[in-house]
């Protein structure tokens, strides 16, 4: 697997969020061997664990790099088709965010096509966030959660997908729309992908399982091409 926690490698994937800072309550780390990141039989596994020095541990993989390089796409169709852990304090996502300088003061959006938090297994989230850059905080977040049976998500692999275009966004579970929304005009930058397996969000993780790993089968990026179908990106 192509991936590097050092910006000047130029892996396919960096292993921290490109603007600096990770978040949630386990580290993201640098890839070792067999951890965060491991393959089994054609998945990937990024592993959350507590490690002898009573810390959490974990992986994100984005798909560019601090200097604006790397893969970026503004519209199109991009999935995911992952199985998600259980139990209270795990916390994946599935997302895009403007791939853009951090100095930049314009706004910034982002989108959550999957937002999971393991404390409450009946329902995910998907939202798009406009970021204000500027130090307003002006801040504006459209948000959904799709209600699901409790566990279904952690028994069986699902496809996350989110359809961005210049009019609408449009978001599916297992290829059928769940939610959409009107594409915020401040959407003028490419995305890159991000997937993670963060801890936190706020809920207490003295009961989050060790390990606690989400499995992915794969990341695709679609984009049109000129006689209107998709044609598959990565």
């Amino acid at each position: 697997m192509s991936v590097s926690g050092h910006p000047e490698d130029h892996q396919r994937w960096f292993a921290h969020t490109p603007w600096g800072g990770d978040f949630g309550d386990a580290a993201f780390t640098d890839p070792q061997p067999d951890f965060p990141f491991s393959l089994r039989n054609g998945i990937l596994r990024i592993e959350a664990r507590k490690e002898a020095d009573d810390k959490w541990r974990s992986g994100l993989l984005a798909s560019a790099h601090p200097d604006g390089t790397g893969f970026a796409q503004r519209y199109g169709y991009f999935e995911a088709r992952a199985k998600l852990p259980n139990g209270p304090g795990v916390w994946p996502g599935f997302w895009l965010n403007a791939n853009q300088p951090r100095d930049v003061k314009d706004p910034g959006v982002e989108i959550d096509v999957l937002e999971y938090y393991g404390q409450f297994p009946e329902g995910f989230h998907s939202s798009v966030h406009i970021w204000d850059n500027s130090g307003a905080g002006n801040n504006q977040v459209s948000d959904h959660v799709t209600p699901v049976i409790n566990g279904a998500l952690d028994r069986d692999f699902h496809t996350y997908g989110v359809d961005v275009e210049p009019d609408w966004v449009i978001f599916y579970l297992d290829r059928r729309e769940t939610w959409r929304v009107a594409t915020p005009a401040e959407l003028t930058k490419p995305f890159m992908v991000l997937v993670s397996l963060a801890l936190g969000s706020g809920w207490p993780i003295d009961r989050t399982p060790n390990p606690s790993v989400m499995e992915i089968d794969y990341v695709h990026v679609y984009e049109r091409n000129p006689a209107g179908r998709r044609q598959d990106c990565r």
